[in-house]
Parts: C-alpha cells; structure tokens; sequence
C-alpha cells in the first residue's frame, strides 16, 4: 500500500461540462455584487477549485471555511489568519447553523460605501445579488438552507446534488445566487487527490477503500496519534508495540479491526470493514477535531 494507483485520478476523473460551467458562472458574476466562496475547514487548499480565484479576482468577495468544526481549532485559526490577506473570512458550520449569522452582517460590511454611493444618487433599496462558488461536499446546499432559513434545497453528501440555477433571498436587501454547476477540483497532486477522497469528495467507489484508509490512518498515526488511542483504546503499550512492525500502519489497521470485531472466519480482519469504520469514524468527528492541511 503506497497510493501509486491515485496517480492515475487525474487522466479521466474531470466531468465533461467544466468548461461549459466556467462560461457560465462567468456570464452570471457580471451582476454579482459579492462573492462567497466555500471551503472545506480541513483541507482549505485541497478543496478549492484555483479557476475561483482568477474568475472573482475583480469582485468583493468572502472566504467561508465550512465544516469548522469538523477541524482542529487551534489550526483554524491559522487558516483565517493567512486567507485573510486575500478577502475577509469567517469559520461557519453549516450543519449546526455556527457562523451562518455573521455572513449577511459580513456582506452589508463590505457593500456600505456602495450602498452609500447608491443612495447618494437618489437610488435606494439597492438589492445586493451574491454568489457561492464551491467544489462538492464543502457543504452549499447546507449552508444555503441555513442562511435561507429554509430546507428548499436538497442537501446530500454527494458531489453534485444541486441541478439548478436559482435565486435566494437570505435577507431583506440580500439575494443569493446558487451557482448552476459545478466546479471540480483539480488533482494537482496525490496529496490533493488523498485529501478529496478522506473527505469523502471523491467517492469510496472510485477508489480503493483500504487503501484510502491506510493512507489517511498514516496521516492520523504523524499528527493526530493520541485522537487514535483514545478513540480505539489503545494504550501506550500497544501503540509502541505496533510501532515495532516494519509496515507499522497496516499493523495498526490490524488492532482497530481487531478491537472493533471486524473480523472474518480464522480470526482474521476484515480490511474491507476496517476501512470504513476509520474513515466514517473521520468523516463524522469521532476520532475529533482534525485539520489535514496547515498553512
């Protein structure tokens, strides 16, 4: 297990309209006032689409880092601490509903002196049209039901669920422009590709389940190493113990199965079963609060 078969993402894995999408959201930013764009708290560089940044270059613009409290704090806080050299940010959690208050207050903030432009010309009631623009299962459809206030849009951990283009009203002077397509992300490296797929943006049935969880299990073992004694109750001992296995990760694949029952007849581990129980117990915090990415 080393991850040299996730090279191979790259060659055919982009849906076909991508192009036909950049058109489009190109066509509609023309009568776009401000501009969110969505990330994924734990892999903010992994899950951004770098067409975004040139396309919106020109306009106002708001970075979310969604999923918030999926991730490490004190990381966090890093993350809003660079982005913020490029446009204001704020730290929402679209499924509790954390943040989601501040981004209208954040939009009125950077739309005052216009506003004040506008009124000073006798044009009042100014309407101020948004855009959110974000790679799949950052969290939109989510995030839009939250600010809206309504359960309109279907939501789904599934790239892509949102079909069509349509105008939100997230406030009295405020409306929202969910993007009509989608904007993948790009591959440009295994890193990137490894992190799409942790987090579930690259679905388990493209790639090898085992091997995502090894990789990701390696990753946990470098930064995150007590997260993983506690959730699977494995003590110092036992950790050092597995550390004295040449393939030491797989070793330590071997024990969660083994303590979490996933176990096939002659007392073997079931890897398949293993892997999903680490990357579900991920993917819904039960390891905790992890940021795969640092600044």
């Amino acid at each position: 297990m080393n991850g040299e078969n996730l090279n191979q993402l790259n060659i055919n894995w982009f849906p076909g309209h991508m192009a036909k999408t950049r058109r489009q959201i190109e066509e509609d930013l023309k009568i776009i006032d401000v501009v969110i764009e969505l990330l994924d708290a734990r892999i903010p560089l992994s899950s951004r689409n770098p067409d975004i940044k040139f396309l919106t270059k020109n306009k106002r613009k708001i970075i979310l880092l969604n999923k918030a409290d999926l991730a490490d704090d004190a990381i966090n806080k890093k993350w809003v601490e660079k982005l913020s050299k490029e446009a204001p940010v704020l730290l929402t959690d679209s499924n509790s509903g954390k943040g989601i208050e501040k981004v209208t207050k954040k939009i009125e903030e950077l739309m005052a002196e216009e506003l004040a432009r506008q009124a000073a010309k006798g044009r009042i009631n100014k309407t101020i049209r948004v855009m959110i623009l974000g790679i799949p299962n950052v969290g939109k459809s989510s995030f839009i039901n939250r600010i809206s206030k309504k359960t309109s849009m279907e939501v789904g951990n599934r790239p892509g669920v949102t079909k069509s283009k349509q105008w939100i009203r997230i406030s009295k002077n405020q409306e929202l422009l969910d993007t009509p397509g989608v904007l993948w992300p790009k591959f440009q490296s295994n890193e990137i590709a490894l992190n799409l797929a942790f987090t579930g943006t690259i679905k388990d049935d493209i790639l090898e389940r085992v091997e995502v969880a090894y990789e990701l299990l390696k990753v946990l073992h470098k930064d995150y190493k007590k997260n993983l004694q506690e959730r699977y109750k494995i003590s110092d001992e036992e950790m050092k113990e597995i550390e004295t296995h040449s393939n030491h990760i797989y070793e330590l694949m071997q024990v969660i199965g083994k303590k979490r029952g996933a176990l096939v007849s002659g007392g073997n581990t079931d890897d398949e079963k293993v892997a999903r129980i680490i990357l579900d117990d991920f993917r819904n915090c039960k390891i905790g609060k992890i940021s795969l990415e640092k600044p």
